[in-house]
């Protein structure tokens, strides 16, 4: 059973075949939940923990887990086109460390400040070392960019650099050498994402359907296709298009770099759908931010498989692996 399998198996909302209440705008399966306003906004709020061990290694700087742990969050949000408001705190801690706790606060806080969220609550307790925020922000009722939007035609993009988290921890578990160009700005994008909330909320109207790359970008991908309305989806997407070449200038193989793209996760990049003509005012926008933009695809009407990769020469291959999964050993395409 896979993170979403058990998900839907055990947390589906038995009254889900009921009217939803007033207030909830928008449930279970996407980056947030959105809760109705009467001023004409909706409340985005969305949750993530980081736990030692399984989201970071034992010894990381707890500066830097202090920035990355708001940050997730915050990616959440822009992911639905919201601006951040608040943020709640749940520390479960081994021990009081003092010297640890400042340098976590320190980072913390200093994301927070950065991006316009205040924290206004929360619990600590201890235990295991686990991180766990639920994030607030703001979006315009009826302009957050949601999962289900996507439709046959659109192009497909992502926001970024994909791949250098994955690469970064190479690096720090030795599978890479230290000594790589590219290897310092690999490892400082793994501690320290940054979320695309100017982005999110400039896609507005823009953008047909948004998630953000936490887990890979074809396992992601993957979850965007799912939530399409009829009639389905299949994601062509052009391996020429791909931004690899900056990998491998930074002096990753070829082929690790590909990987790294593609299922590497924890980059925190936004993947968007779009109309074909909204071309040049997606690529002006990214100039505008100083952000790169890469069209990597595009989707159409559903075949055999929901992803294929159209190679260099021509060539249509399926995924091999998609992504991270929580409960799930095996990654292979299905």
């Amino acid at each position: 059973m896979n993170e979403f399998a058990l998900i839907e198996r055990f947390f589906a909302d038995p009254a889900a075949h009921e009217p939803p209440p007033s207030w909830l705008r928008l449930g279970i399966g996407d980056d947030a939940a959105l809760l109705a306003e009467e001023n004409g906004w909706e409340t985005a709020i969305t949750c993530d923990t980081l736990v030692e061990g399984r989201h970071f290694l034992a010894g990381t700087d707890p500066e830097a887990l202090g920035w990355k742990a708001l940050a997730v969050n915050l990616s959440d949000l822009a992911a639905m086109g919201a601006v951040p408001t608040g943020f709640l705190l749940a520390l479960t801690l081994p021990e009081a460390d003092e010297p640890w706790l400042t340098a976590f606060a320190c980072g913390l806080f200093a994301c927070a400040r950065r991006h316009g969220a205040r924290l206004v609550g929360g619990d600590t307790t201890r235990g295991p070392r686990a991180l766990t925020i639920t994030a607030l922000g703001r979006v315009p009722a009826g302009e957050a960019i949601l999962r289900s939007g996507a439709r046959a035609g659109d192009d497909l993009w992502v926001s970024g650099q994909p791949g250098r988290a994955a690469l970064g921890l190479a690096v720090r578990l030795g599978a890479l050498p230290s000594t790589l160009p590219g290897a310092r700005e690999w490892i400082a994008a793994l501690d320290r994402p940054e979320p695309r909330l100017a982005l999110g909320c400039r896609l507005r109207g823009l953008a047909h359907a948004m998630l953000d790359v936490s887990d890979g970008l074809l396992g992601d991908l993957r979850h965007l296709l799912e939530r399409s309305a009829p009639p389905f989806l299949t994601a062509e997407i052009e391996v020429a298009r791909l931004p690899l070449d900056p990998l491998v200038a930074g002096g990753a193989p070829p082929e690790r770099a590909r990987a790294a793209l593609l299922s590497g996760g924890d980059d925190y990049e936004l993947l968007f759908t779009a109309a074909p003509e909204s071309r040049d005012q997606t690529l002006l926008l990214g100039r505008e931010l100083g952000l790169p933009l890469s069209r990597i695809g595009r989707l159409v009407p559903a075949t055999a498989h929901p992803m294929v990769l159209i190679e260099p020469d021509g060539r249509r291959t399926l995924p091999e692996v998609l992504g991270y999964d929580h409960f799930c050993a095996c990654k292979e395409y299905p």
